[in-house]
């Protein structure tokens, strides 16, 4: 099931990153940002959750180890409601002034971790955010598919401390990673699935590709 707004006929464009933990969305929204600016086009990079000042003491809230707990359905509500303010305040404007948003995370997420991986129910946190945002969606999904071993591995180099999500346990991310799989299988107009593992810059050569397509 697609989001419900189309995104034709927008000044802008509105990009977003979705993957397992570990598979390099900020890496490539970082390369891709930097392609863009380069080739003269105003950018706004952005994440999930987060983006705004109440988004980015949200994310703390629900990312951060010590909070105390957090049920399933407070936390898919912490995520549609920074994601509201994100789309209201940032998101949506930059886009209607002819700006392009790069943004590492988005609807998708939501569905897949707290939909899937807490077992909330794919439609009722798609329909949950697609009210949070009215609808709003994105021009170009780009999914990094990651295994759920190897984004640990990669997540885990140097010794690199885990969020509360991310220290959840394989079987976990293995939910996630299927269902953004199925996600992009309903919806493959919208999306670009790329395999992870494949070079840095393959991998932003191939992003870069698809973006253009779709550049006035």
């Amino acid at each position: 099931m697609s989001i419900s707004e189309s995104p034709a006929n927008r000044p802008g464009l509105f990009i977003t990153f979705e993957g397992g933990d570990g598979a390099g969305k900020s890496t490539q929204a970082a390369k891709l940002t930097e392609a863009l600016e380069a080739d003269g086009r105003k950018v706004v990079r952005t994440r999930e959750p987060g983006g705004t000042a109440v988004g980015e003491q949200l994310r703390s809230l629900v990312l951060e180890h010590g909070n105390g707990e957090i049920d399933a359905r407070t936390e898919a509500l912490i995520f549609a409601a920074s994601r509201a303010a994100h789309v209201a305040q940032v998101i949506r404007p930059a886009v209607e002034r002819g700006d392009i948003v790069v943004c590492d995370r988005f609807i998708d997420s939501s569905v897949a971790y707290q939909g899937s991986g807490r077992s909330l129910g794919t439609g009722d946190v798609r329909q949950l955010n697609v009210w949070a945002t009215e609808g709003f969606s994105p021009d170009l999904t780009v999914l990094l598919d990651v295994d759920p071993e190897q984004g640990r591995l990669r997540r885990t180099a140097n010794q690199a401390a885990e969020d509360r999500l991310e220290s959840e346990p394989d079987t976990f991310h293995l939910r996630i990673r299927r269902a953004f799989l199925e996600q992009a299988r309903t919806d493959p107009s919208r999306y670009l699935v790329l395999d992870a593992r494949q070079p840095v810059d393959e991998l932003a050569e191939a992003i870069l590709a698809r973006v253009k397509e779709l550049l006035p």
